[in-house]
């Protein structure tokens, strides 16, 4: 409950002032009333610090952020909280219980589902109620001891029904009985619940704070229990992945594991997290998972742009083992292509299923002429070669080509040869020999 607003103190002040003038009778409402020791109201255990404020990171479990924003909702379900209490004071030396005198069962519990949360009966020594049985329950009979005193909501006449404590379990594999037999304190998952009123579900767990026992080296301090995700996650149906969905939603990593928080940034992300650690996502994703994107049917628009029918074919020259890692020659790439007519077996001059190239009479039969494959690699030699190399043309165009060969050079070109040949040799021995008749009367 909040602190007293200033508009509030004015009124009060307004009223003690001119009352006695009236004859009022001035009462003021419990929810009111000014704790005598100052800032806050009279109310303790409705928040887990008087006045609501923030709970400060030190009190919080281990593994808490800075800026905290509680534990996965996955794990924990949101809770109704309809219990007044204050921890600190049970706790303190005022009256100086113990975890274990109210949450007994948590030392011998090795399940989640367990119901850690005591009933009204452990109340009735210092409350002086009667909860034996739930449907006649006998209240105290002072103020402590009234059913509004405890059950946030109630009114006179609400009888034995109180409003509903909701505490879903949590949706993870624990077993409180090993963590109590090995000495760990309940500060080590819970935080400082001795200096705090209510307990609320931001004193469950954070993962990072498990880590700390968990990811330790073999060691007696960190026991048997190693980092695996099956560790604490529930298995899925097939029981070789983690369970992810969940009434309470979609169990998805954080960000500070791995880099894996599944945030819309993560499509660009992922493949940096998966070549990391293939192992990791294996933990929630099967193989078929990935396949559905990357089994080379699925075009990522991200990886293929619009326009890559017409680039990709200098880029697989290029990269050859990249695209593999996705395509198969045999099934993806010649499949393709037989379809289209770009291969060597494709049926020639098929009408629905025409090669890539023009009739022979057309594309390599004199005359020369629009559409002759000459302009063609010289209009675009870079399409040429995405299929073609370089000894494609050497098998007509070389020297000891098909039919003598065909002369490539210029009229007058023997003139200057003996230049060419010196500076680069090289696209001359394509289609000579070194010992060339022709090659002699350049050098």
């Amino acid at each position: 409950m909040s602190a007293l607003t200033p508009l509030t103190r004015v009124t009060l002040a307004f009223v003690r002032l001119f009352a006695p003038l009236f004859g009022i009778l001035f009462i003021v409402p419990l929810a009111l009333a000014e704790n005598p020791a100052g800032g806050g109201t009279s109310q303790h255990g409705l928040a887990p610090l008087s006045d609501d404020r923030q709970v400060p990171r030190a009190l919080l479990p281990p593994g808490a952020a800075e800026m905290d924003s509680g534990p996965s909702d996955v794990i924990f379900p949101q809770q109704a909280i309809t219990i007044r209490f204050n921890h600190a004071k049970h706790l303190g030396k005022e009256i100086g219980t113990k975890c274990k005198t109210c949450h007994g069962g948590a030392y011998t519990s090795t399940t989640a589902n367990d119901a850690l949360v005591p009933n009204g009966e452990l109340c009735d020594a210092c409350h002086s109620t009667d909860h034996t049985d739930l449907a006649k329950v006998k209240p105290g009979d002072d103020a402590m001891g009234q059913c509004a005193f405890c059950h946030v909501g109630y009114k006179n006449g609400d009888g034995n029904t109180v409003p509903t404590l909701a505490l879903p379990r949590a949706n993870l594999v624990f077993n409180h009985k090993t963590h109590a037999d090995r000495n760990i304190a309940c500060a080590q998952c819970h935080g400082a619940i001795d200096q705090l009123e209510l307990a609320t579900r931001d004193q469950l767990p954070r993962m990072q704070g498990c880590f700390n026992c968990h990811q330790k080296p073999d060691s007696a301090s960190r026991g048997e229990a190693k980092s695996a995700c099956d560790t604490c996650h529930f298995k899925g149906d097939r029981g070789t992945v983690i369970k992810t969905m969940f009434a309470s939603g979609t169990l998805q990593p954080p960000r500070w594991l791995h880099n894996a928080e599944h945030t819309p940034d993560f499509l660009e992300r992922h493949k940096q997290v998966a070549a990391d650690d293939s192992q990791f996502c294996a933990n929630c994703h099967k193989e078929d998972f990935c396949t559905d994107c990357h089994d080379g049917r699925t075009r990522p628009r991200t990886i293929h742009p619009s326009d890559y029918l017409n680039m990709h074919a200098i880029e697989a020259r290029m990269e050859t083992q990249k695209c593999q890692s996705c395509h198969r020659e045999q099934s993806f790439c010649v499949d393709c292509h037989l379809r289209a007519g770009v291969a060597e077996s494709s049926p020639v001059n098929a009408k629905d299923n025409a090669r890539f190239h023009p009739a022979k009479s057309i594309w390599s039969d004199p005359p020369r002429r629009a559409g002759h494959h000459s302009f063609e690699a010289e209009r675009n030699l870079n399409q040429c070669v995405s299929c073609h190399t370089e000894r494609d043309c050497v098998v007509c165009h070389g020297a000891l080509g098909v039919g003598g060969g065909f002369d490539p050079h210029q009229n007058g070109f023997v003139a200057g040869c003996a230049t060419q040949l010196r500076r680069n040799p090289r696209p001359c021995l394509v289609c000579h020999e070194p010992t060339d008749r022709d090659l002699t009367r350049c050098k």
